[in-house]
């Protein structure tokens, strides 16, 4: 149903300027850097071409078939521009244009709202970011690319109810590697909200975790019938804004949507499986492991380390996250102390001490994924002793394409160790900073695929 917000095969962007900081221009500039294959139509009407696009004065007298109209142009020509669309027999359009009932425009905002019903018009919007698909390259986004950067391609889809959030958390995720699917940035949910973007999201292929950022939700039962349902096919992680009472008073003069109370969105989260984060942060530590792990067969995890202190922590996040300290079953533990030297310890956590070598960890991960009482290893690679060497990033790599068990990596550190974590992320092996990040993140992967 929403197919033509994320991969039409033409676009037409009204309300191009030839001035290059305005909003129509920097979608239109965005549309051919990003590389969308597609056709694209310019419509401004005073002016002849813009980039070498020939530009119309409205978007009746393009002859072609358009599947998408991205609108930005002043609030209150909007109406008319989308009849015209209506007239044209466009029926999806992305309204970018904002000063509606977020800033209490009531009487503009239903003219809008009859207008797309009279011609049966699915809007993302107004007031919002609009869409972006890293696969097929449709960028609506009016924010340059120079300023935002795009995500490469992933499993990750993100629905963002603001703009500044969503964009932000994209540069951040692509800062940080993260690949990415899909990314909508709905606003005022004129007719298309979170529920019907997030059904589409569950049949697309390419998104294999959906992250939901949700400031209000208009109609609860049709959220949690979506839920249900999407949440059963692939994880939904969300987020609420406006969980204390100054929080909902600004979410309210932000999107114009009633925020609610934080513990009636807990429990809906619940009842309809999705799972709940507490910080953009988290949301994205969970959407890691859940895009690229593999299901766990149950909550028990052993933590490998080269650091005590690292284990404790680890052990502490552990119990207070629900999950179990696995314990080495008697013939693997044989196996173990064969293997490692006397002041090696053999429990878990298994410390590997400050002389750990590659080789040590080589046999300490063999040991974890043999071992049928351990469902995942947490493991932590601290760089900073001298006798790890670099080929221990093979050795990682090597034991997770095995896909035994889930492993998330926990390193802490500089350069050197952000370009080996790099590399790690790049073969799909989830990698955090803290132990509690990690946790946290298996909790959600064990909460998802086992405590449902």
């Amino acid at each position: 149903m929403l197919g033509n917000f994320f991969g039409p095969k033409s676009i037409a962007v009204i309300g191009v300027s030839r001035s290059p900081e305005k909003v129509g221009h920097v979608i239109l500039r965005n549309l051919i850097d990003g590389g969308f294959k597609g056709k694209i139509f310019v419509v401004n009407p005073n002016a002849e071409e813009i980039l070498q696009f020939t530009s119309y004065a409205s978007i009746t007298d393009v002859k072609d078939a358009v599947d998408l109209a991205i609108i930005a142009v002043p609030t209150e020509e909007v109406v008319k521009v989308v009849e015209q669309c209506g007239k044209k027999g466009i029926r999806d359009v992305i309204i970018v244009t904002s000063g509606f009932r977020e800033v209490g425009n009531h009487v503009l905002d239903r003219k809008l709202e009859k207008m797309l019903a009279k011609y049966a018009i699915r809007c993302v919007g107004p007031n919002c970011l609009g869409c972006f698909d890293a696969h097929t390259k449709v960028d609506s986004l009016f924010l340059p690319r120079y300023r935002l950067t795009r995500p490469k391609e992933g499993g990750i889809s993100f629905i963002c109810q603001s703009g500044a959030v969503g964009s932000a958390i994209l540069d951040l995720a692509t800062e940080e590697g993260y690949g990415f699917a899909k990314f909508c940035s709905y606003g005022n949910a004129m007719n298309v909200d979170e529920s019907d973007i997030m059904e589409y999201l569950g049949t697309d292929e390419k998104t294999k975790v959906i992250c939901l950022y949700v400031e209000g939700i208009m109609d609860g039962k049709k959220f949690l019938r979506a839920a249900k349902k999407v949440s059963a096919k692939k994880p939904v992680i969300a987020i609420k804004g406006g969980t204390t009472e100054q929080g909902a008073k600004a979410t309210l003069s932000h999107t114009g949507s009633l925020a609610g109370s934080a513990e009636i969105y807990a429990g809906a989260f619940r009842q309809a499986g999705v799972i709940q984060a507490h910080s953009l942060e988290e949301m994205f530590n969970y959407a890691k492991i859940l895009e690229k792990s593999m299901r766990p067969a149950g909550d028990r995890v052993l933590v490998i380390t080269n650091g005590g202190g690292y284990g404790i922590l680890s052990t502490d996040a552990i119990v207070r996250n629900g999950l179990q300290m696995a314990a080495f079953s008697a013939p693997v533990a044989r196996q173990l102390r064969k293997a490692m030297p006397s002041l090696v310890t053999i429990a878990n956590p298994l410390d590997l001490v400050g002389d750990a070598t590659t080789a040590r960890y080589k046999a300490a991960l063999d040991a974890a994924l043999s071992d049928s009482n351990v469902d995942a290893v947490l493991l932590i690679v601290l760089y900073q002793t001298p006798l790890i060497t670099t080929d221990i990033v093979d050795v990682i790599i090597e034991a997770n394409d095995l896909k035994k068990k889930p492993i998330a990596v926990v390193s802490t550190g500089g350069e050197f160790t952000e370009l080996l974590k790099k590399k790690l992320e790049e073969q799909n092996i989830p990698c955090y900073t803290f132990p509690e990040q990690a946790v946290g993140a298996l909790r959600a992967l064990v909460g998802y695929h086992i405590k449902k």
